[in-house]
């Protein structure tokens, strides 16, 4: 946690999560204490608003993930699970990275500049398209 935010390793990423064709926002404010309806500190992973921006500023360089941001945002983040999607009766959880998909735990995927993550939950038998990159703000 930190008092403000601090720019020595500054990027962002993107994350969408589809369910079901539908995009679900990520929420502004992920990584920000708010007491008495001000901001009073912030973490390394936070989202300013809700584009699905993830802004990783930190002191030093090391390796963030996208289960560390999930945790921020208190919602859970497995193999087959983001918060209430959860896998069964013919739906499953994919991750894509960049438009490739992955495989394994999606909350070990490590952010990495102007990254497009996104997490796809829908019919086993679908073929999802899946965007390949965003197009960050002048910038970012």
């Amino acid at each position: 946690m930190q008092g403000s935010e601090t720019l020595n390793v500054h990027y962002h990423a993107h994350l969408d999560i589809i369910d079901q064709g539908q995009v679900i926002a990520v929420p502004a404010g992920i990584g920000f204490v708010i007491q008495n309806g001000q901001a009073t500190g912030i973490t390394s992973l936070h989202t300013h608003d809700a584009s699905g921006v993830i802004h990783v500023e930190s002191q030093t360089n090391a390796p963030y993930s996208l289960g560390q941001v999930i945790t921020e945002w208190g919602v859970r983040l497995t193999t087959g699970q983001v918060g209430g999607l959860m896998s069964g009766n013919g739906n499953v959880l994919r991750a894509y990275v960049n438009g490739a998909p992955v495989t394994g735990d999606p909350a070990s995927i490590v952010l990495r500049p102007h990254q497009e993550i996104a997490l796809w939950f829908g019919p086993a038998s679908a073929k999802p398209q899946i965007a390949s990159s965003y197009s960050f703000p002048a910038g970012e």
